[in-house]
């Protein structure tokens, strides 16, 4: 497109103000708003059209889980099935780890945090740790699919190199840029970061795969043996990555996909839910469930809407494959952005101001036929890092490394 194209594309959007200040821009400015215009996917306007008219066609009911002691019971089994099937090349991993440590008062990506306390012991180098054990039992090299931010992603890349991979293998890991979306104001108008930025954010935990496929990794993958791809989020110290037990017992199941799950510690905390919608799987949001959901009992005391995702998933890849042409929902979220305003003002907010465009990875899940929701150890395998004191805290998941033998 030339500039009267662009400058006709925004008048029919009506978005005419993204240019207010392109007169005042020097050739690299104003090649580079040119281009975040040519990025822009206007999916985003139909999801404001719609964030107040939510589907009401829906049935929500419970599911059930393989419990812990069904999978102790067949752990052997299991076990062997996944590493074979490791073995085979049919398993890679994707770290989902875009994340600053913004709310940790750290500026760096997450996963460079310290949660050593007497020596250093990184977030990015506990989660490969976990990965090696595994590639040390199947005596196989799992590739490493590692999702970073515009903002973050040299950072990684130089922290992984500084690093030495942490000692795994540096030709298995590769490094990709989430996709952004624009944000926008109240009533629709994108927001402009600067004068000849927009203000761009991530779009969202379910948009790694569309991800993947814009920077290119997807051909090798189609072009490979693998089957499966793991995703796990960077939040999570304590997570069993490339777990060959619950990789053998989703194949073992012949359902589509699996999702490793906790029980809720009490009605009313903080986390998605597993459940069915419509017959499919999906994951229901605590602030979507009403006093009933959150209380509901079955028969042997237990919550019905008891098992907590922790954001450790398999997903089959032919039918990953499948969804590229399927459009993603987007899901509007208020946050709080910085922006210019008509006048070239920086404005930090105090309220929020402006609305966000994300997939979901619960909309992945609403993909895939069926789910085997594959029961773990909250004390084993849940330790989040999303605060800095408090509730899912850098102290919280401090103790909860040393319970399970890590000195810190």
């Amino acid at each position: 497109m030339n500039f009267e194209e662009r400058k006709n594309l925004l008048a029919g959007k009506k978005q005419s103000h993204i240019l207010d200040f392109y007169d005042q821009l020097n050739d690299e400015e104003k090649h580079i708003l040119l281009s975040q215009i040519d990025a822009i996917d206007w999916d985003f306007q139909q999801a404001f059209q719609n964030k107040d008219h939510p589907s009401s066609d829906t049935e929500i009911e419970e599911i059930d889980a393989l419990h812990i002691q069904q999978i102790i019971a067949q752990r052997d089994t299991f076990q062997a099935i996944g590493l074979d099937a490791i073995r085979e090349g049919k398993l890679c991993l994707l770290l989902l780890a875009g994340g600053q440590g913004t709310r940790l008062g750290f500026d760096k990506p997450k996963g460079c945090f310290n949660i050593g306390i007497h020596k250093r012991l990184y977030i990015f180098e506990l989660l490969i740790a976990h990965t090696l054990e595994v590639v040390h039992a199947a005596n196989a090299w799992i590739p490493i699919y590692i999702m970073t931010s515009n903002i973050n992603y040299k950072d990684t890349v130089n922290f992984f190199e500084a690093h030495n991979y942490f000692g795994y293998r540096a030709e298995y890991v590769h490094f990709f840029v989430q996709e952004l979306n624009p944000a926008t104001d109240l009533d629709g108008k994108i927001l402009l970061k600067s004068k000849y930025e927009l203000a761009l954010s991530p779009n969202g935990n379910g948009g790694w795969f569309s991800s993947m496929h814009k920077a290119g990794l997807l051909d090798t993958i189609f072009e490979s043996n693998l089957e499966w791809i793991n995703v796990f989020s960077v939040d999570n110290v304590l997570q069993r990555i490339a777990d060959p037990v619950f990789l053998g017992a989703t194949i073992a199941s012949g359902k589509m996909s699996g999702a490793k799950v906790v029980r809720k510690a009490f009605p009313e905390e903080k986390v998605g839910v597993m459940c069915k919608e419509n017959g499919k799987p999906h994951i229901i949001e605590y602030y979507e469930m009403n006093e009933e959901m959150l209380n509901k009992r079955l028969p042997d005391g237990s919550l019905a809407y008891g098992f907590g995702a922790i954001l450790n998933y398999l997903f089959p890849i032919h039918r990953l494959k499948e969804t590229l042409d399927q459009a993603m929902p987007l899901h509007v979220v208020k946050k709080k952005v910085p922006h210019i305003d008509k006048n070239g003002v920086l404005i930090i907010p105090d309220e929020p101001n402006a609305y966000k465009y994300e997939t979901l990875a619960l909309d992945l899940i609403h993909k895939m036929d069926d789910c085997l929701i594959f029961e773990v150890e909250r004390e084993k395998e849940f330790a989040p890092v999303k605060n800095k004191e408090g509730v899912d805290s850098v102290d919280t998941a401090r103790v909860l490394l040393e319970k399970n033998g890590y000195t810190l």
